[in-house]
């Protein structure tokens, strides 16, 4: 961390251990500006990022209740509850900044979020095409779930195993900075795959829409509303993936030597905003807000038989 200090900045004393497991520093004995962010997280938005995604699941929890598609409200609310816990870590960065154990909670959840939001839009797309119109699809629906969702986890495993390493040994391993870029560039890319297989679909669908003398939009779905639903899910995916390219570049600098890792602004911005952000787009962007479903469950299983019909085609 030495190299890494100001000009004119205040060196921690002989006994203090400014980063990793054994961190000792306290804002009593070192300056601010040797921690690993060279600042204190802002209390005020930190705070506000807890009391907004705490809102965010308690309606992304009322819409399941409401519409029963309850793997897109699993995938929301773990990612809520991530994010929770992440900046409970950065409001205890905030009383201390060289707190390691807060600064891995918020590495870690933080970070990981944006994956279960993924698992959601890409499952919510696949069931889309099964129930407007599987035939102009250029890809089988079940590519979502063979393969994007596998790459999201393996993604998830470099990341971490990537984290891990690097903040283990005080930012010093260069593989554990490797394995964290592979897998932040394993998921930009699959990101930009999906976008393009997304955009590819929807030209396709709305085109054939205009053109045919029978609409294929189904009676049951306002277009009004299916409009609405993917221009809201494709807002998500575009901040997602502004997110993470912001990421992809903040961690090619390294965790705790960029100059981007240091600016507070940028993270507030490009990490806090725009996922938060994209977490309320995906409220619109339900798929329960716009696909009605038959809510008589079998009463053996608890299972729709909309439910049941939805998994068949994905067969």
């Amino acid at each position: 961390m030495a190299d890494t200090l100001p000009p004119g900045a205040i060196h921690p004393p002989p006994y203090g251990v400014v980063f990793g497991p054994r961190a000792n520093c306290t804002l009593d004995i070192c300056p601010v500006e040797i921690s690993v962010y060279g600042y204190r997280p802002s209390l005020a938005a930190n705070i506000s990022f807890i009391a907004l995604y705490t809102v965010a699941a308690v309606v992304h929890l009322y819409l399941g209740f409401r519409w029963r598609y309850w793997w897109y409200t699993g995938c929301m609310l773990i990612g809520a509850i991530n994010a929770i816990i992440g900046y409970i870590g950065r409001v205890l960065m905030y009383y201390n900044p060289f707190n390691f154990a807060a600064f891995m909670i918020q590495i870690i959840c933080v970070t990981t979020g944006p994956v279960y939001y993924c698992a959601a839009i890409y499952i919510t797309l696949a069931l889309s095409i099964n129930h407007l119109s599987p035939s102009i699809s250029r890809f089988q629906p079940r590519l979502f779930y063979y393969i994007f969702i596998p790459f999201d986890i393996i993604s998830l495993i470099f990341q971490g195993a990537g984290g891990g390493l690097s903040t283990t040994s005080a930012g010093s391993s260069k593989v554990g900075v490797d394995l964290a870029l592979t897998g932040l560039a394993l998921q930009v890319f699959m990101l930009l795959l999906f976008c393009g297989l997304f955009a590819d679909y929807l030209l396709r669908y709305f085109r054939q829409s205009k053109s045919s003398s029978s609409t294929i939009i189904p009676s049951a779905v306002d277009p009004t509303r299916l409009r609405l639903f993917f221009g809201f899910m494709s807002l998500a995916i575009l901040l997602t993936l502004a997110r993470c390219t912001y990421r992809l570049v903040e961690l090619n600098q390294g965790y705790t030597a960029g100059s981007l890792v240091r600016d507070e602004g940028l993270f507030i911005g490009l990490e806090g905003v725009m996922v938060l952000v994209a977490v309320y787009c995906l409220m619109v962007g339900h798929p329960g807000l716009v696909f009605k479903r038959d809510q008589q469950k079998d009463r053996a299983s608890g299972i729709s038989q909309q439910e049941l019909q939805e998994y068949n085609n994905l067969k």
